[in-house]
């Protein structure tokens, strides 16, 4: 009760404040703030985080991404969704700011905002902050067949440039996890990134507009984020 009632607080700070909405663009893309979830199936202290990342799915304004690492493997449950990019890209987090330790669950808000554990009402607090920030950066996508056409608009232009990465995610999937420290739980996983490519730069002086492959009917987004990896300047999705 005492998790449903905390998940709830935080879902009706960052999710039901009116007025506070990014728009939706003529490509039928959304913008959003993003979350990455650094998570496991082997983490005993995952699951309340999944599912209040699962509950941020709900919301259009949030870009809520699940990273499955692959470091809790030895201990008897090898996740499936697990990669060891994803372990190198907390590790790049962590060293960002000079740190040598990683966590699950750690949630990280627009590329700057970490948390370590599962606080809801913090991270519901820092998707308000960057929902209310003032937005430098226009993003919009266009999906056609197996292309996606991405297009961007800085103003002011950017002072130095940005990776436009691309991400595949799968939208659900339930998962009886049979050994290691979550034994006995069925977990129902939101949002499971599947790929994580940078498909180029972009200086953020003139216009961006390229094509990436994009085949299939996965949803994606796409993120311009400072390298490091720093701050997300926008991010929008296609679901």
């Amino acid at each position: 009760m005492q998790m449903r009632w905390t998940l709830g607080a935080a879902c009706a700070l960052s999710l039901g404040i009116a007025g506070v909405a990014h728009g939706q663009s003529q490509s039928q893309s959304q913008a959003g703030v993003v979350v990455e979830l650094f998570t496991s199936q082997g983490c005993s202290a995952c699951p309340p985080a999944d599912a209040f990342l699962a509950a941020l799915a709900a919301d259009p304004r949030v870009i809520p991404l699940a990273l499955h690492v692959d470091y809790w493997d030895y201990i008897g449950w090898e996740d499936q969704f697990a990669d060891a990019r994803f372990t190198q890209r907390q590790k790049s987090y962590a060293r960002a700011i000079g740190s040598r330790t990683i966590y699950t669950p750690q949630m990280i808000v627009g590329g700057t905002d970490r948390v370590e554990g599962h606080a809801p009402e913090k991270v519901a607090a820092l998707i308000l902050k960057h929902m209310q920030a003032a937005e430098r950066v226009g993003l919009w996508l266009e999906r056609d067949g197996d292309v996606l056409r991405i297009h961007a608009e800085a103003d002011p232009p950017l002072d130095e440039a940005v990776r436009v990465q691309l991400v595949r995610y799968r939208p659900e999937e339930t998962v009886a996890i049979e050994h290691g420290e979550n034994e006995g739980r069925t977990v129902t996983y939101r949002n499971i990134v599947t790929s994580w490519e940078v498909v180029g730069d972009w200086g953020g002086q003139a216009p961006l507009s390229i094509e990436a492959k994009a085949a299939g009917s996965e949803p994606l987004a796409v993120i311009l984020q400072n390298e490091g990896p720093g701050a997300i300047l926008a991010a929008a999705s296609l679901r």
